[in-house]
Order: C-alpha cells, then structure tokens, then sequence
C-alpha cells in the first residue's frame, strides 16, 4: 500500500470524525428521541472503525506481517510491528469489541455507549491517524 492510499484513508477517518464532532446538536435527549440522530452517529462511528480496520489490515499485508486471527488481533499485530504502542492496544480493541456489537448484534446495542463514545472517545480516531502516519513517515525516510 503507498503512502498516499494510507493517506486517503486516514483523511476519510478525519472526515468521519469531524462530522461527528461537529454534531453538537446532538445531545443526550436527541439522541435517544430522533432514530436519524441515532443512525447518524452510529453510521458514521461504524464507518470511521472500518475505515481503521481497513488501514490495518492493509498495512498488515503489504508489509507480510503474521495473519491476525481476529478484528481484536488485528491491532495486537501492529503492536508487535511498532505500529501502535502496546500502552494504547486496549483502545484500540475497544474498537473491534464495538464494531462487533454494531455489525452483530445491532439490535441490543446500548444506546448510552454508543452516546458515549460519541461524546468521549473520538480522540481515538485521531491517535490512530497519528500513530500511523508517524510509522509511515518513518518507514519511508528509512527505505
């Protein structure tokens, strides 16, 4: 994968997550009272996780690193690579614990964890988009 295909996919996750954080209209009481509030937040959460997913994973195979044998594995595995530090894995697999949820069992998802990781956990997003372009960068500049 080059540079400027991780580069497009980490942008897409800035564009997810500005819009979520532009959402300020959206409070507890509306999100739980407007289903189209509900589905936004819960899309565009959806989207910016698969959108890391899949920059992990590509990482993953074009450098042939060991196959993960999970979405929770998928982030241990940039941990091995110096990817992402090993201190941050857990929030990291907070989000494939969250993805499952939304993709699997979408029909008990909690409305007060998905609110709050509307309202508290979107830093996350942005960690990930720096740790990553920070190991491209570095690998580039050593190749």
């Amino acid at each position: 994968m080059t540079p400027e295909v991780i580069s497009r996919k980490l942008s897409r996750i800035q564009e997810y997550v500005d819009a979520l954080g532009r959402s300020d209209d959206i409070d507890w009481e509306t999100f739980c009272r407007d289903i189209r509030s509900r589905a936004f937040v819960e899309r565009y959460l959806h989207l910016a996780i698969e959108e890391v997913l899949d920059v992990a994973h590509h990482l993953i195979s074009a450098n042939r690193w060991r196959e993960p044998v999970s979405y929770w594995d998928v982030f241990q595995v940039l941990v091995e690579n110096g990817v992402l530090p090993a201190s941050d894995l857990a929030r990291f697999q907070d989000m494939a614990s969250f993805r499952s949820v939304l993709v699997h069992a979408y029909e008990k998802v909690d409305p007060g964890i998905v609110f709050g990781i509307f309202r508290s956990r979107l830093e996350d997003f942005h960690l990930f988009s720096r740790y990553v372009a920070a190991w491209v960068r570095q690998t580039s500049s050593n190749r």
